[in-house]
């Protein structure tokens, strides 16, 4: 056998057993996908938009409306493991997966193709969940937001400055940080990442490993038994969710440089809630500056807690939810 011949079968042979690894890696992810939404349904309502669009959406509660917006990498299930089950008895709680969270559809469908490195901006996710909270009939809502969420609060607030009863702002991101986010989000976020690691990380991910990323995102203190269970985790592995949430991450920055400048005309009620620990949105760059732009902000700092106070210090946020509406002059059902 010649060496031109042995060295075409060899590359043969390598590009047979690539394309198997690839066909058995994406069926694996999509298995695990299938998995994940068996495990994890959804446990509220599907708003159909005018444009087709569908946002899911959790509804409870009467009195006053109280909109909860998760984070990144979340669902609305981070919203109704604890907090809006205190907050039922007196509020109308509508708690949404954000665009391309959860079981909500992206904002655009260009965004879900791999090519294109773009994701919906937190003004069109705050744009299509108010779509949906009109469907809902929503009325100068209290509107709570938490980490990226928080960005889409605040997005939603300037978006409707006078239809927002008031702005409660928990660990949120609010300004631009120093530096960059790593090659966790900007692998993902690329073309070649979205191609080649989203799948892999979305097959193969062991769900122990998840877990432990989960806690993680409490510390110094731990996530509440059963959450990580409840949460669902596996939908933030699916591929279009990991792709999704990774450009929208990496995008973030540049949107919050923009934004910065308008915080000061908002004249709603704004209550910021931020542990000192948190480690992810660290309170110096965030909370402590955006107190000091809006001129009715309160702020409330959480000794020793980090990113996650609406789990760890649940009874502060919902006395934060109390000031705000009680300052909105919005009364809650006795």
């Amino acid at each position: 056998m010649s060496w031109r011949k042995l060295a075409f079968n060899t590359l043969a042979v390598v590009g047979i057993a690539t394309i198997t690894g690839c066909v058995a890696v994406e069926r694996r992810a999509e298995s695990r996908e299938l998995r994940s939404e068996t495990r994890t349904p959804p446990i509220g309502e599907f708003i159909n938009l005018d444009d087709g669009r569908r946002v899911h959406a959790w509804v409870q509660g009467s009195g006053p409306d109280v909109v909860l917006i998760h984070g990144a990498s979340g669902n609305l299930r981070d919203m109704t493991f604890d907090l809006a089950g205190r907050l039922t008895d007196r509020y109308r709680v509508i708690a949404f997966d954000r665009p391309a969270m959860g079981y909500t559809d992206r904002a655009d469908p260009r965004y879900n193709t791999i090519p294109d490195n773009g994701a919906e901006t937190v003004q069109e996710q705050a744009q299509m969940l108010q779509l949906a909270a009109d469907k809902l009939g929503v009325q100068r809502p209290i509107v709570l937001g938490h980490s990226f969420g928080g960005s889409v609060a605040l997005a939603w607030a300037l978006e409707r400055p006078e239809e927002t009863g008031g702005l409660i702002v928990v660990s949120g991101a609010s300004h631009p940080w120093p530096g960059g986010l790593g090659p966790s989000y900007t692998i993902p976020s690329s073309s070649l990442g979205g191609r080649v690691a989203v799948p892999l990380v979305s097959a193969l991910m062991p769900q122990k490993l998840l877990k432990t990323m989960v806690d993680g995102v409490f510390r110094p203190q731990s996530a509440p038994e059963g959450y990580a269970d409840y949460l669902g985790g596996g939908l933030a592995l699916r591929p279009d969710t990991l792709r999704a949430n990774a450009r929208q991450l990496t995008t973030l920055k540049p949107q919050l440089a923009q934004m910065v400048t308008r915080y000061p005309t908002l004249s709603m009620p704004v209550e910021i809630i931020h542990g000192d620990a948190d480690d992810t949105v660290p309170i110096h760059i965030h909370a402590i500056p955006l107190s000091q732009q809006i001129p009715n902000a309160h702020l409330t700092v959480l000794p020793g807690i980090g990113h996650m106070p609406h789990h760890t210090s649940a009874t502060e946020v919902v006395a934060a939810i109390d000031r705000a509406a009680a300052r909105a002059g919005l009364h809650p059902a006795p």
